[in-house]
């Protein structure tokens, strides 16, 4: 993918905030191969790769297969994202199509009107 003025800009502030030498490590909790599944993984797919290429470890859990690594992870609704590292935790809840949201939820980018 080529660099756009946007995300020129978006890799040069990651670098001067330290964010590119972090390690992701993601949970997508998913029920089945539901229309509303796979559109989760493929959305948070595109989102890791243009924003954490070669940085993230992404596990998706099919809760119907997979249901004992439910255990302690409160999930009460599916497609969940938990962002386990970098600290702290965090969850998102959807098919992860809103894209700026899950930008934000996993501190990609600021949120608007926050240091600037």
């Amino acid at each position: 993918m080529g660099l756009t003025g946007r995300n020129v800009r978006a890799t040069f502030e990651r670098a001067a905030n330290g964010l590119d030498t972090q390690r992701y490590v993601l949970r997508l909790y998913v029920t089945g191969k539901t229309p509303r599944s796979t559109k989760a993984v493929e959305n948070l797919r595109a989102i890791c790769d243009e924003y954490l290429e070669g940085r993230y470890d992404l596990e998706v859990i099919d809760i119907y297969q997979q249901p004992a690594l439910l255990a302690g992870e409160q999930i009460i609704a599916a497609p969940t994202l938990i962002r386990k590292l970098p600290l702290p935790t965090r969850r998102l809840v959807g098919d992860m199509s809103n894209r700026a949201r899950v930008l934000v939820g996993l501190d990609l980018v600021p949120v608007r009107g926050e240091g600037h």
